[in-house]
């Protein structure tokens, strides 16, 4: 029975983060493939905000997400100021198909440096499924968040690829901040499509999960968690294996074991048989 007292709330934790980057970048793209939580702004003004809540798992915890778009626009500037304020996480957005989006990308890191110091963010390059339109090299955009100490995503909304993903790995970086994680880390559960994901990306390499016969959105969610937790090796119960075969060599003698060779022994002195002595 619960208690007619404070309600029981739905999330073990709440955090607050912020969308940043320039106009047209896609950002409203990703609050609106979130299909759970909430678009009702809990602020009656809300002019150049969009508003999204979204509840992740994260480790066997409950985090619920409030996501607030901030416009790129140059007249909202002063409003991003004001949201940013208690602010605990940043997702700086740019569109993989516009340079100039992502040239900007310097102008709102010093905006987080004056107003939000020291709040973590990581960097993400939104449309994915327009790669072949590319302006922005993938190597450029990672060097650039490994210099500015960041942690990089490409996102497609479109393909729902990598988009919860860089809201869980956001949010594990703020509360390892601030000292959370030691209190469910003794207790980790993993949810059932974790494990699943993971039995099934620790046996198969990432170029071969398209020829599974799943659906292509599970297909995708499987990439998109290879990438994201770096289980891109070949590993099958913790041995490596090549995928090439050595020249002149048949295609099963890698993963064959050598067999030992034992020495001869000498027979008992005691043995009376004929076929035991030496001659």
């Amino acid at each position: 029975m619960g208690s007619q007292g404070s309600p029981v709330k739905s999330y073990d934790y709440l955090l607050k983060f912020l969308l940043v980057g320039d106009s047209d970048v896609g950002k409203g793209e990703i609050l609106d493939s979130l299909q759970d939580g909430s678009a009702e702004s809990p602020y009656a003004y809300s002019s150049g905000i969009d508003y999204k809540t979204t509840t992740i798992l994260l480790d066997g915890r409950r985090v619920k997400l409030e996501l607030w778009d901030t416009s790129g626009q140059g007249r909202f500037c002063t409003i991003f100021r004001s949201y940013s304020r208690g602010a605990q996480g940043i997702l700086l957005v740019y569109d993989i198909t516009n340079r100039w989006s992502f040239d900007g990308i310097d102008r709102w890191i010093r905006e987080i440096d004056e107003h939000a110091p020291g709040v973590p963010r990581i960097l993400v390059g939104n449309r994915l499924h327009l790669a072949f339109k590319r302006q922005v090299p993938t190597e450029q955009a990672r060097a650039y968040a490994e210099k500015n100490g960041m942690t990089f995503f490409e996102v497609s909304p479109l393909c729902n690829f990598n988009v919860i993903e860089s809201f869980t790995e956001l949010s594990r970086i703020v509360l390892m901040r601030h000292g959370m994680e030691k209190f469910w880390r003794p207790n980790r559960v993993f949810s059932l499509q974790d494990l699943c994901c993971r039995a099934i990306v620790s046996c198969t390499p990432v170029h071969l999960i398209d020829k599974l016969p799943l659906p292509v959105a599970i297909k995708s969610h499987l990439k998109s968690f290879s990438m994201a937790n770096g289980m891109n090796a070949v590993m099958m119960h913790g041995r490596s294996y090549s995928l090439a075969n050595p020249a002149g060599g048949s295609k099963g003698n890698s993963l064959k074991r050598p067999k030992s060779i034992r020495p001869p022994q000498s027979p008992p002195q005691n043995c009376t048989r004929n076929n035991c002595k030496i001659s």
